[in-house]
């Protein structure tokens, strides 16, 4: 269990530095082991970026997967394809930032195996724990707003449902700085999904752990910010508390103050999928078979529920630092965004994951639901990133085998290529 509640801080670390994450230990709930390698041992000199063309880059990257250290050196660079079979994923999208911009995205592979329809940049993906971030930039629009405090006790603005009180709310009430920060003192680590066809729960049954929800009650067990301790369930608060403050269903809450002002049109956080979004999705795959009913439901929709397209989550990314740079104001403030990428506690600010200095500096998440699994880093000052989303469990290893090979191919500062 300690491992378990742990194993995010690893995760987000080990993304943000680089370091690659053993497949054989991952899980769709977040379960990850890593091994430190030793730096490159390619003896060849870097080719300058301005010397390759887009599609250069472009085939650089699908032919230059960089896999984890075997303990002799470096294996081969790897192609794409090659490691997808390897890990079974049947479907990758990728879209890289370079100056700013999104320079290109391709879809790779297709949306389910066994079948032709390809997946291209337009395709659909759960993004399982990148979900939070954007909606934790929802929450911050509404502290800019004054409508949300971030040091006042949640339960004075939660009307549907209370964070039940305790020996350890008695001595710290729970803040949304904490709740955005993991920093709560809340249970719950992550969230399994609901089966198509099966009974879903409320949010409330969700936060109170019964029939027919399949995680614990959501409750406080450690003073709230005296420990770093990632809690998705902590997320699901910060979800009630948004649809009671603006008496909204959350799905429009996250389109009126984020997706639809940073112009990510291809993203909801409606649960179950529409009807007449659902052409559009990959089907999630575990051990490289399709899943029972394509994918799973998320009602924790803050928590893991956001359907999103490595595109539009690069314009998440560039919107973040367009706002850090003062460049927009889309959302937030250059002030409130710089609020959201300071570390709270252990490298993890309010929803995103922070590592490096200077022209180093970058924020970052991963993101695994069932038979998803994805991976978002961005520079806060060089314009550059990525945003990688697969359609099968063992989908993360691979994220971090492409991340290697565009920040070597894109001269990433700070990032090491082990």
């Amino acid at each position: 269990m300690k491992r378990k509640r742990a194993v995010y801080l690893i995760t987000i670390f080990l993304v943000l530095v680089g370091l690659p994450i053993s497949p054989s230990l991952l899980g769709n709930n977040g379960r990850y082991a890593a091994v430190r390698a030793e730096p490159s041992r390619h003896s060849q000199e870097p080719i300058s970026i301005q010397e390759r063309s887009v599609q250069e880059r472009i085939e650089a990257v699908q032919n230059g997967l960089l896999p984890p250290e075997t303990g002799n050196g470096w294996s081969a660079e790897m192609k794409l394809g090659a490691r997808m079979a390897y890990y079974k994923v049947p479907g990758v999208s990728i879209a890289v930032i370079n100056e700013g911009r999104i320079e290109w995205a391709r879809g790779f592979g297709v949306k389910e195996a066994g079948q032709d329809e390809p997946v291209d940049q337009y395709t659909l993906f759960e993004a399982g724990s990148i979900s939070k971030p954007v909606a934790a930039m929802a929450a911050m629009r509404l502290v800019q707003e004054g409508r949300l405090n971030l040091d006042s006790n949640v339960n004075d603005r939660l009307s549907t449902w209370k964070v039940p009180d305790n020996q350890f709310t008695r001595a710290r009430k729970v803040t949304l700085r904490e709740l955005l920060s993991h920093t709560a003192g809340m249970t719950v680590h992550g969230f399994p999904g609901y089966t198509l066809g099966t009974a879903v729960p409320s949010l409330v049954q969700v936060l109170n752990g019964t029939s027919p929800a399949n995680t614990e009650a959501i409750r406080v067990d450690l003073v709230p910010a005296t420990q770093w301790r990632y809690s998705g369930g902590g997320y699901t608060v910060m979800q009630l508390l948004l649809i009671d403050v603006t008496g909204k269903r959350f799905p429009e809450v996250l389109r009126e103050n984020v997706l639809g002002r940073i112009g990510m049109g291809r993203s909801t956080y409606e649960q179950p999928l529409p009807q007449a979004w659902q052409p559009r999705a990959a089907t999630a795959h575990d051990g490289g078979r399709p899943v029972k009913g394509k994918w799973n439901i998320y009602p924790e929709m803050a928590a893991a529920g956001l359907w999103t397209t490595p595109s539009d989550l690069a314009q998440f990314a560039i919107e973040i630092q367009k706002e850090l740079a003062g460049t927009s104001d889309k959302v937030l403030s250059s002030s409130t965004a710089r609020l959201m990428v300071t570390p709270v506690m252990n490298g993890y600010a309010l929803g995103l994951g922070i590592d490096g200095a200077g022209d180093a500096a970058r924020f970052g998440h991963n993101g695994v639901d069932f038979g998803f699994e994805a991976l978002m880093v961005a520079y806060e000052k060089t314009g550059q990133g990525a945003v990688i989303m697969t359609n099968g469990v063992g989908g993360q290893a691979l994220c971090s085998e492409i991340i290697r090979g565009v920040a070597r191919v894109y001269h990433w500062s700070g990032y090491p290529m082990r």
